[in-house]
């Protein structure tokens, strides 16, 4: 189960959804940072929000997964949401999440990541280029990272030197964005900033694949393996 927290963002109330373990904690926590596919509409409605949410809660982490698309109408079709996008209102909207996650009693605040998938992933690594107090992060199949969104804002790929904390990529071989040769750059970004990381990529998976809500991109054994790599790597760098 999950509360839902409401938070004004320069003028525009922004819903977070927030699960948390059973116990009293002290607990690790992890900003979720949204996909897309169901979610821009409302992320009480896409079951794989909630699964995340659940699954990582069932293994000891409380979340916050927070709405980045309320600067729109929900009904607002998805491609003026893209199009209209804008990095430095979403920095602002993970800023508020972090903040609200570190408030939690029962989260430990000095033992934060943050995640994300698809649309998320690409947020995970902006927001841990934004915000030095995440211990890890995990980028999994996300995209446009090589390409800034709202006039002035930089690729994000441009800002890795300002990543503090460890990452892990999880990634489809057959994704087409981002395509393997955009892995590869992720990569070399990553190592030329110094930035600790290991990536993982899947044969016969694209993007998505770990959306069980998308039988055309799910894929079952390449996601429940990903999820034990992405376990584990949250284990050694926030327990």
């Amino acid at each position: 189960m999950y509360t839902k927290e409401i938070v004004d963002v320069d003028g525009s109330l922004m819903d977070s959804l927030v699960f948390q373990p059973e116990g009293e904690g002290p607990f690790p926590g992890l900003l979720v940072a949204q996909h897309i596919p169901i979610a821009h509409a409302g992320l009480e409605i896409d079951p794989f929000v909630l699964d995340v949410g659940e699954r990582l809660a069932a293994a000891g982490y409380a979340s916050v997964t927070p709405f980045v698309f309320h600067w729109w109408p929900r009904e607002d079709d998805i491609e003026v949401k893209r199009d209209g996008f804008r990095d430095d209102n979403a920095v602002k909207d993970m800023a508020a999440a972090f903040d609200i996650l570190a408030g939690l009693d029962k989260v430990d605040e000095n033992r934060i990541g943050i995640i994300g998938h698809c649309w998320g992933g690409r947020l995970s690594w902006l927001g841990a280029c934004h915000e030095p107090r995440y211990r890890a992060a995990a980028v999994l199949y996300g995209g446009r990272i090589k390409v800034g969104m709202g006039e002035g804002s930089p690729p994000p790929i441009s800002l890795a030197g300002n990543i503090n904390c460890p990452m892990i990529g999880i990634f489809g071989n057959d994704d087409l964005n981002p395509s393997p040769t955009d892995v590869a750059d992720l990569d070399a970004a990553l190592n030329s900033a110094g930035v600790e990381h290991t990536f993982h990529g899947y044969d016969g998976a694209g993007h998505g694949f770990q959306d069980f809500n998308n039988p055309e991109r799910y894929r079952e054994t390449q996601a429940e393996d990903s999820w034990v790599e992405l376990l584990k790597f949250l284990d050694a760098h926030l327990n």
